[in-house]
């Protein structure tokens, strides 16, 4: 299967980005008053305090503007791709989540970064993350927020419990792939009858996709997801729910909290932001209890996020100051001790307060961890049609969780993501 770039950059009909482009003829209008740079963000995905100060005293470095942040709940994408199609009242700054290569075919929606001598600041953040924001055609539509880089997360209490070390680069040691890591789970359910080490086997094809150099699409538009690699990363994520050792828990459900509260998964991969979403905020008398260590079969990262400055902005070098400020190697810290949003700048990991002991961890430094895990992450292109294949092999896997034949969901999981791409006018 095959699309070329230049049909890839030029679908008209918008469908690689779900057709929000093809509605609307407003007239073109940015949001906000004159001397106001407005921001589209979701809760928690950038510094309240940061925010405010831009809000109160003005943007540094633009003198006469000021920020006007609101937060949009639910339905962010579908406001902001409202918004776009309309080309009406439309903000000067969007945050995009990790699926930035959606917006790719309309890169000329976005300002490119470079005209304002973005290349300039590329030192200061990892490679692999600079590089998700810049388009086939080289277009840089989007700058660097928060990566999520992985870690073997475990409660050394459960673990002693066990008669396994609780020493990290023991355990590390022990689980330095992911057979050693299915290993590592049999071991705890001898003394820890319904032991899992993952709520669900999405979960584990989320993380083992996280670790590959490559995922579906190729740059020059073949389709690649059906090769041996991805074969056993699908199989891989059968294995562990058929060994009995997932917990079976629905995405999105309440059940995801609830194994980790309960101790049922003493052990775990998940980004570094999963530590703060799970264990920290669901199980908070555990503090002191949990460690991190290196992720079986090798870095990887999930999720992280960017902020784009639109086409309609009023004052667009207000807003480069705006962005740049704001995720500078120093304020990415304000983010990380605010709220555990994991910086991009390698800049910033040396930080006294990134170096921290952090309580819950036992007085670990996690940055030991998460520090080395982001810079090794593999640079890994991104397609616009990420967001059609991804969710087609997610829902065969909850298939397979619920009892059908792994080898059947896998041929039906190529069969369906043929039917997208040929929809999508892919091929």
């Amino acid at each position: 299967m095959a699309v070329s770039r230049r049909r890839l950059l030029a679908l008209g009909a918008g469908a690689a980005a779900g057709g929000f482009w093809t509605a609307g003829c407003g007239s073109q209008r940015s949001l906000g008053d004159a001397d106001e740079i407005t921001l589209w963000t979701w809760d928690r995905s950038v510094s309240d305090e940061l925010v405010a100060r831009a809000e109160t005293k003005g943007i540094p470095g633009a003198d006469g503007f000021r920020l006007s942040r609101t937060n949009i709940g639910g339905h962010f994408n579908t406001k902001v791709r409202t918004a776009l199609a309309g080309k009406s009242l439309v903000p000067d700054i969007i945050g995009i989540n990790s699926d930035v290569a959606t917006y790719f075919p309309h890169q000329d929606v976005f300002v490119d970064l470079n005209d304002f001598g973005a290349a300039e600041l590329k030192s200061r953040y990892l490679d692999w993350k600079w590089n998700e924001c810049i388009t086939p055609e080289g277009r840089m539509i989007a700058f660097p927020m928060d990566t999520g880089p992985t870690g073997l997360f475990y409660r050394t209490d459960l673990l002693k419990q066990a008669g396994i070390t609780t020493d990290p680069k023991e355990l590390a040691a022990r689980a330095p792939d992911w057979d050693g890591f299915i290993a590592l789970g049999k071991e705890l359910r001898k003394s820890r009858e319904r032991a899992v080490i993952c709520p669900n086997i999405r979960h584990v094809w989320s993380i083992r996709l996280g670790q590959l150099a490559s995922k579906f699409m190729t740059e020059d538009g073949r389709y690649v997801g059906d090769r041996d690699e991805l074969r056993e990363a699908f199989e891989l994520a059968y294995r562990i729910g058929r060994d009995g050792l997932s917990a079976g828990a629905p995405e999105g459900s309440t059940d995801l909290y609830g194994v980790v509260t309960s101790g049922r998964q003493p052990v775990g991969i998940g980004a570094v932001w999963w530590g703060s979403a799970f264990p920290e905020s669901a199980a908070p008398k555990t503090e002191g209890e949990w460690r991190v260590t290196d992720p079986p079969g090798g870095a990887g990262n999930v999720g992280g996020s960017f902020l784009a400055i639109t086409k309609y902005s009023k004052n667009p070098e207000a807003a480069y100051r705006f962005i740049t400020w704001l995720q500078s190697p120093e304020n990415q810290v304000k983010a990380f001790t605010e709220m555990s949003l994991f910086p991009s700048s390698p800049r910033s990991f040396t930080r006294p307060e990134m170096r921290e002991p952090r309580p819950f961890y036992g007085g670990q430094r996690t940055i030991e961890v998460f520090g080395p895990s982001a810079r090794q992450v593999k640079t890994v292109y991104r397609s616009p049609y990420d967001r059609v294949i991804d969710p087609v092999f997610a829902a065969e896997l909850a298939n397979v969780e619920a009892g059908k034949n792994v080898d059947t969901a896998w041929r039906d999981a190529q069969a369906t993501v043929e039917r997208e791409l040929t929809r999508e006018g892919a091929i």
